[in-house]
């Protein structure tokens, strides 16, 4: 997958081509997780979407949390409201819950296995639950990560995306 600007491409080896992911079907589910495209395009900064408010304390799985409500700022984005649960110490997010303009809960994300990488704190483990279907939802697993390191532009550009 490659992100430019505002669009997504995947490369599919099966047909050997670079295909663009546009419009409604950024809402769509990928390869049947419980993300959708549009879930992995978001790039924001979340004051940028959001407007933020802590709304209490929670002790969320033996660790003291914030529990911070974002509120959209307008209607630019795939969830209306978002309320996560922010390790004090830490400063990470380990339950999220997103939702419709509506009020419907739409999606949770949960963070787990929590390690020190670079100097900040980071989850290796997540699992995304889209809240409209069955099943457990989706894990997705950092086994390695670098961080702050330099990458030369060339790298982000379609034709590398078959490489």
């Amino acid at each position: 997958m490659l992100k430019l600007g505002d669009d997504l491409w995947i490369f599919d080896p099966n047909t050997d081509r670079s295909i663009q992911i546009s419009g409604n079907m950024l809402k769509q589910s990928v390869m049947g997780s419980d993300l959708s495209y549009e879930d992995m395009m978001e790039e924001t900064q979340l004051l940028d979407s959001y407007n933020a408010e802590i709304k209490g304390t929670i002790k969320h799985e033996g660790r003291d949390c914030w529990i911070m409500e974002l509120s959209a700022k307008n209607d630019n984005v795939s969830y209306h409201k978002r309320k996560a649960y922010i390790d004090k110490e830490r400063n990470v997010a380990l339950y999220e819950e997103w939702y419709a303009k509506s009020g419907k809960l739409l999606k949770t994300v949960k963070a787990s296995d929590v390690k020190r990488i670079s100097g900040r704190w980071y989850p290796t483990h997540f699992v995304f639950k889209d809240e409209l279907k069955q099943g457990k939802g989706t894990e997705y697993i950092i086994d390695k990560i670098e961080i702050d390191i330099s990458l030369p532009a060339h790298i982000f550009s379609k034709s590398m995306l078959k490489k």
